[in-house]
């Protein structure tokens, strides 16, 4: 079989991600710098963005392209046997795919704020992004489009949701996120257990920039919770690791700090979700509101409605009996309103 293409760059953290799970998955690929003279030679990414995986069709020719993370490991899940992501106990792959959300799409936001808002850190990343752009540039070469990376993605802050307002917000939560992720890690190695899901991999991801590269956060991680850095350093390749299905938590009798984590997933990540939807169903260029008792301003970003349908997808076809469990475990984190919301459901 024609191995997968890999199409991204190493500073992306979504590249990161899908390039670690596909070592974890034992899928045969061969990553190709986005930009490079190989990328020229394959099918056209499907959205502007990176990363993206070519598959193969029935004959073997890299023929389809397919982008944004989520959906390439659906169709890993459904490509490929074994060493699988999504927990097959279907309640518990509901807090999977949340917790992959959560990654996605909030740790993102501490990650593009921490970057992008502080000199530091925009200085020190776009000094080294310049160079993947461009190996071989002079220094001359490299402060240009440092300067011009560094300005480009400044623009587009306002989209992630940092600003003035929020900023202090989402500080606080990463260093909230550390605390339970670190007090969570001590009773198994990953966040469902004694194997990683697509969880594990979407706050992996993001972490990567937030715990290893990026000065600023790095700094608050090494502090907070030094087993965050071991962990990220160890996500990259767990190729070698050897798993059974048994290595899942017991979704009926949980850890304790399982709790804490989905308290912390449901005190900003959902109610903004679901505000964000609300205000993308009404065609709201803004979005203004309060969570968790503080002000939140930001643009309406109409794609991360469509995550939270993914979701209340997964939910709604579960059996009653897994939406009970599942209700049972949600009760009380704030999480439960993601399926619960009267406006979207």
């Amino acid at each position: 079989m024609t191995d997968l293409k890999l199409v991204g760059t190493s500073p992306s953290p979504y590249t990161r991600k899908v390039r670690a799970l596909l070592r974890y998955r034992r899928i045969p690929y061969q990553f190709v710098i986005k930009g490079g003279r190989e990328s020229e030679k394959l099918p056209p990414a499907p959205l502007p963005m990176v990363p993206y995986v070519i598959f193969p069709d029935q004959h073997g020719e890299l023929t389809e392209a397919m982008g944004d993370t989520t959906p390439i490991i659906n169709r890993l899940e459904k490509d490929f046997i074994g060493r699988q992501l999504r927990p097959k106990d279907p309640a518990l792959a509901v807090i999977d795919a949340v917790l992959e959300e959560f990654g996605d799409e909030w740790l993102s936001k501490c990650m593009f704020h921490y970057r992008w808002s502080k000199a530091l850190d925009t200085q020190t990343s776009s000094s080294y992004l310049a160079y993947r752009m461009n190996m071989m540039a002079t220094p001359e070469q490299g402060e240009a489009l440092a300067k011009m990376f560094a300005e480009r993605q400044i623009s587009r802050i306002g989209v992630v949701g940092s600003n003035k307002t929020t900023g202090p917000v989402i500080e606080d939560s990463w260093e909230r996120y550390l605390k339970v992720f670190d007090k969570h890690l001590q009773n198994q190695p990953f966040l469902l257990g004694n194997r990683p899901g697509a969880g594990d991999y979407g706050c992996f991801g993001q972490m990567t920039m937030l715990v290893m590269t990026d000065p600023t956060p790095q700094a608050i991680s090494r502090r907070i919770s030094p087993r965050a850095f071991a962990w990220t350093e160890a996500m990259e390749d767990h190729s070698g690791l050897q798993v059974e299905e048994s290595d899942w938590i017991d979704l009926d009798s949980p850890p304790e700090t399982l709790n804490d984590l989905l308290c912390e997933v449901g005190r900003l990540f959902v109610p903004f979700m679901l505000e964000n939807a609300k205000a993308a169903a009404r065609g709201d260029e803004m979005l203004e509101c309060v969570i968790d008792g503080k002000p939140w301003v930001q643009e309406t970003f109409v794609y991360q409605a469509k995550c939270l349908k993914w979701l209340q997808e997964r939910y709604d076809v579960l059996e009653a009996k897994d939406k009970e469990r599942l209700n049972r475990v949600l009760s009380g984190t704030g999480c439960d309103a993601l399926f619960t919301s009267s406006d979207l459901h």
